[in-house]
């Protein structure tokens, strides 16, 4: 009992523990390992010990892709209307304005002039953040106004799909930015342009069905999720069994839908490449 009453104040506290803070380490998804973030950010987004690709924003596949301080963006006021007074379980307006200012974006897509390598090109990328890089009235007009900056220009272009497909909230108007995005693709390839597709994961449904798969060359990372319905529909579709990975990036490109499969770390190089050997 002495010896006690003589202890001080703090020798009497209990020890604190050490405090990690969170999101420092995440679980990969596809190895289970526990990874550093930050070491996954250094490595572009991909798990440094199975090589997973995680899916990115557009700011951020600008910023990988491009030459520092060489990205000119441009068509940035433009922002989604509301002419069919949609509405499911809130209105579409409230949905929209929910979202740029979660993002920070006014809508789904990126793009504008930049230098990749030195090599001079239109680029515009798809933002899987803001709803799930949906194609809508906005997206799809600002890849036609790319696509025919691209042809005054005579500059290759670049559009990387990141997309689960047509904005079911501007229905029929969202369905004609398929044709419309194609109709400037034709006139683009008329013109003698070069168009670079870079298919992420994932890139599915109206995306999928028009501009995303009429590049002159298609480069898909590895084990991206690629294709118009899901494997439900179409089983139900065409009463079949189907093969194992046949959405992924690796059968697609064995099945000669896509050119090269090609890791995030890799692909400028090959932009540069490509755009070399096509003269541009």
């Amino acid at each position: 009992m002495p010896e006690l009453a003589t202890r001080t104040w703090t020798q009497m506290k209990p020890a604190r523990k050490a405090v990690i803070p969170e999101g420092l380490w995440l679980r990969c998804p596809g190895c289970a390992q526990l990874i550093y973030r930050r070491q996954m950010e250094a490595n572009l987004h991909v798990c440094p010990e199975c090589g997973r690709h995680f899916r990115i924003s557009a700011e951020e596949r600008v910023r990988q892709l491009t030459d520092p301080g060489s990205f000119r963006e441009m068509y940035k006021g433009l922002s989604p209307a509301d002419p069919l007074r949609f509405r499911d379980i809130k209105a579409y307006p409230d949905r929209v304005r929910a979202e740029q200012i979660r993002t920070g974006q006014k809508d789904a897509c990126v793009a504008g002039e930049a230098f990749v390598k030195g090599r001079p090109l239109m680029l515009a990328c798809l933002d899987l953040t803001f709803m799930m890089g949906s194609m809508g009235s906005v997206v799809g007009e600002k890849l036609t106004r790319s696509i025919e900056h691209a042809t005054a220009k005579n500059l290759p272009l670049v559009i990387v799909s990141c997309s689960g497909g047509a904005r079911m909230q501007e229905a029929g108007l969202s369905l004609m930015q398929m044709a419309k995005t194609s109709a400037a693709l034709a006139r683009f390839d008329d013109a003698g342009g070069l168009f670079i597709s870079v298919l992420t994961d994932p890139t599915t449904g109206g995306v999928t069905a028009s501009f995303a798969m009429l590049g002159d060359v298609i480069f898909a990372e590895p084990e991206a999720l690629i294709g118009f319905a899901g494997p439900r529909v179409i089983r139900q579709t065409i009463r079949q069994d189907l093969p194992e990975g046949f959405q992924r990036s690796e059968f697609l490109r064995d099945s000669g839908m896509v050119d090269r499969v090609t890791p995030r770390h890799e692909l400028r190089n090959e932009l540069a490449r490509v755009i070399d050997y096509a003269g541009k």
